[in-house]
C-alpha cells in the first residue's frame, strides 16, 4: 500500500499566522529574499530571477504550513467499532504504512524526504479508531514544517496517542537528508531510521516485532524513496 498526499494540502489554519495572511507574509517576504539573493552574488533582475522571490516565498509557506495546524483537526474525525469489528482483548493492528513526505531540515533549510509507517491498536474500551487517510494527513502536518527527523516521528506517535487514546502505538521514519547528500560527508546512498513508541509496544516487544516483521513482508523492504 502506497500512501501519498498531494503538494498543494491546505491545513485549516494554516493560512493566516501572526495575524498575517499568505498574501500579506509573501509581500512580506520578497524584499527579504532578494537581499538573499544579492548576498550570493546574484542580480535579482535578471530574466531568470525577476519573479524567483514571490515563488520562493510562496514555495517557503507551502513547505511550512502545517507550522500554524494542528493534527486535532485532522484527528477530530473517529468512528466506534463495536463487537464484531474489534472484540475485546484483541492486539490486532491498525497499520497505514509507506506514507510519503517530504519535510525541511531546520538546520540547514535543506529538504529531507522519505516515508513513514505508522500502526496502533486501538482501546478495547473505547474502540475509537480515525479514517486511514487521517494518518496521512498528521504525518505531512508534521513534515510541512522545519523539523528534525527525530522531533517529528516523536510527534506523530504522541499525536496519535493524545487524540485517539489508543492502547498502543508506534511510529518508524526513514528518510534520506539531502544535508548529508548536497554537503558535508556527502553520503548519497545514506538513509536515517528514527523509531517512536507509545503504551504496549513499549511493554511487549512481541508487538514491535510484529510490525516490522510486517514491514518486511512487503517486497522485501519498506518503500523509502
Amino acid at each position: 500500500m502506497t500512501n501519498t498526499i498531494t503538494d498543494n494540502l491546505q491545513f485549516e489554519n494554516g493560512n493566516r499566522m501572526n495575524g498575517l495572511s499568505k498574501e500579506q507574509r509573501v509581500q512580506q517576504l520578497v524584499p527579504l529574499l532578494r537581499k538573499v539573493l544579492e548576498l550570493l552574488g546574484e542580480d535579482p533582475e535578471r530574466k531568470g530571477l525577476q519573479r524567483t522571490p514571490e515563488r520562493w516565498a510562496e514555495a517557503l509557506l507551502t513547505y511550512t504550513q502545517g507550522t500554524a495546524a494542528s493534527p486535532e483537526d485532522h484527528l477530530r474525525v473517529i468512528f466506534e467499532m463495536d463487537d464484531d469489528d474489534y472484540p475485546v482483548g484483541s492486539d490486532d493492528m491498525i497499520i497505514v504504512d509507506n506514507i510519503h513526505f517530504t519535510s525541511t531540515c531546520e538546520h540547514h533549510m535543506a529538504p529531507f524526504r522519505g516515508t513513514a509507517h505508522v500502526a496502533y491498536i486501538p482501546n478495547p474500551q473505547s474502540r475509537i479508531v480515525t479514517g486511514l487517510s487521517k494518518i496521512s494527513r498528521v504525518v505531512t502536518l508534521f513534515a510541512r514544517r522545519l523539523q528534525i527527523q527525530e522531533r517529528m516521528t516523536q510527534q506523530i506517535a504522541r499525536a496519535i496517542d493524545d487524540h485517539l487514546e489508543p492502547l498502543g502505538v508506534i511510529a518508524v521514519v526513514q528518510a534520506a537528508h539531502f544535508c548529508m547528500i548536497q554537503r558535508g560527508v556527502e553520503q548519497r546512498e545514506s538513509t536515517t531510521i528514527t523509531t517512536a513508541r507509545r503504551g504496549v509496544f513499549l511493554t511487549k516487544p512481541q508487538l514491535e516485532t510484529r510490525f516490522l516483521e510486517y514491514l518486511r513482508m512487503q517486497d522485501g523492504k519498506p518503500d523509502v524513496l
